[in-house]
């Protein structure tokens, strides 16, 4: 076994490429904001707790999306399938073009998913967690519904790519 230096100097270059090995599913998260689709993509979502039931994604505070995002009652989490890797780049694009193309659904409450998403959460800000450059944010889930057909899979970002799960044989 290789030794493992401690106190080093953690480059966010090395550093980012050592958090990439690590594959994560990509979500959307979505919402009408003063009659404007508003949303961005998440590779942080993850289950926190059932009772009472949260769910929770990593924004970075540079986000220019977050701060009108947050404003909506009610947001959609979407778990993206394998086949909306182009919907999640034009998550990350232009404002006005996020949603080019997307088949979207929107509840009274003004949580947005995108149709064909693998499951999918209304949801609204149980609390808000600075840390670091990143904010968690932790969602209380009102609503829930997932596929059976899970198709492809999920969407994976792993190693700044994007790519879907193989089944171990």
């Amino acid at each position: 076994m290789t030794s493992f230096a401690t106190d080093q100097d953690l480059d966010p270059v090395r550093l980012r490429q050592a958090f990439g090995v690590f594959p994560s599913g990509v979500v959307a998260v979505a919402a009408t904001v003063d009659g404007i689709l508003v949303g961005l993509a998440a590779s942080s979502f993850t289950s926190v707790s059932l009772d009472p039931p949260l769910v929770s994604v990593s924004i970075a505070n540079s986000s220019k999306t977050w701060p009108d995002l947050r404003r909506a009652g009610h947001v959609g989490v979407t778990v993206l399938a394998a086949h909306h890797g182009e919907l999640c780049r034009r998550l990350a694009g232009p404002v006005e073009h996020r949603f080019d193309g997307a088949a979207v659904s929107a509840t009274e409450t003004g949580a947005v998913t995108i149709d064909d998403g693998l499951a999918r959460f209304d949801c609204s800000i149980y609390r808000e967690v600075t840390v670091g450059d990143h904010t968690i944010v932790l969602l209380r889930l009102h609503a829930a519904d997932h596929s059976t057909d899970q198709g492809g899979g999920p969407l994976v970002f792993h190693r700044s790519a994007f790519g879907r799960v193989s089944p171990y044989r």
